[in-house]
């Protein structure tokens, strides 16, 4: 291995480690309490350090969010059913257990004010590949619909769920019938 190699390897490493250790802080405190102070500290790095692989707090929470829209494609991936099961339940309920589950990596990715350019040509693959599971959920139940309207549609039905649910907004013991509700509206007739 020649030394370069080492260097870009260590550099990979010590960036993974940024981007992991904001993640901690932020599901421990959440994302006010992440800053490049506490964050140098942390890793055991200087701030320098670290802004010579992000240009600041931003930069981390986009890394973080596109590194979670794609853990997020592969968990609905996985959660695919077999025949004759509905597709579309599949990937709401990982997607909302992704959701309640990590719940700063998911408001890094759909809250917070990130410099990702959603619905444009230039977004990172992951955030395609996390649309993609949605889209492929969606498209049995489309018919004549437009698909990628109708995948808006059940993500935001989705992240409004989400959303809600971790403000403490909606009724827990009603979360079966509401994805019941969702599900069939989208099915349609």
């Amino acid at each position: 291995m020649t030394i370069q190699n080492r260097r870009e390897r260590e550099r990979a490493e010590r960036h993974q480690l940024i981007i992991d250790a904001a993640r901690e802080l932020a599901e421990a405190e959440g994302w006010e309490a992440v800053t490049t102070r506490r964050l140098a500290e942390k890793v055991e790095y200087s701030q320098p350090v670290l802004y010579s692989h992000f240009k600041g707090k931003d930069a981390i929470v986009r890394a973080v969010a596109i590194q979670g829209c794609g853990e997020l494609a592969r968990l609905m991936r996985k959660a695919r059913p077999e025949q004759g099961e509905s597709r579309l339940k599949a990937a709401a309920e990982a997607y909302l257990e992704f959701a309640a589950k990590r719940p700063a990596l998911y408001d890094a990715m759909f809250v917070q004010q990130v410099d990702i350019p959603f619905g444009t040509d230039e977004v990172p693959q992951e955030l395609r590949d996390a649309f993609g599971e949605l889209v492929a959920a969606v498209g049995p139940v489309a018919g004549e619909r437009d698909l990628e309207t109708l995948t808006e549609v059940f993500w935001s039905s989705l992240h409004g769920i989400a959303t809600l649910t971790h403000g403490h907004r909606l009724r827990p013991d009603h979360h079966e019938a509401r994805l019941d509700l969702m599900l069939s509206a989208l099915q349609g007739p």
